[in-house]
């Protein structure tokens, strides 16, 4: 009447059904998406990062950077790690280079020394 029988299938039956039977179609799926994936979001991203590390690597006396909201002139490079950068007339703080967010202006170059 309006009760019908319900047959039982097998959870093996519906996984083998549903993907031919083998993981070779989620391979061919699976590997695309990540080639794609590798070029639009982890090569452009570690590219960004390299420059990044560079433009802060060559931070010299005179730049303008910016840190946080604060925006200074770079006085003296410390060492590796470390800058003093003048954020107002006679005020002078150290920042780390790793929360330097924005280089603007190049300073002055290097002078060389007479040997």
């Amino acid at each position: 009447m309006f009760i019908t029988n319900a047959y039982a299938q097998s959870a093996t039956d519906s996984v083998a059904g549903a993907f031919g039977g083998s993981g070779f179609e989620m391979i061919i799926l699976f590997v695309p998406l990540m080639v794609v994936w590798y070029f639009l979001l982890i090569r452009p991203q570690r590219a960004q990062a390299k420059k990044r590390d560079e433009i802060l690597k060559n931070i010299r006396r005179g730049d303008q950077i910016v840190t946080s909201g604060i925006v200074g002139k770079v006085t003296k490079v410390i060492d590796d790690k470390e800058l003093e950068v003048e954020i107002a007339e006679g005020v002078r703080i150290r920042v780390v280079r790793s929360a330097i967010s924005e280089v603007r202006v190049k300073g002055e170059p290097v002078k060389a020394d007479a040997a």
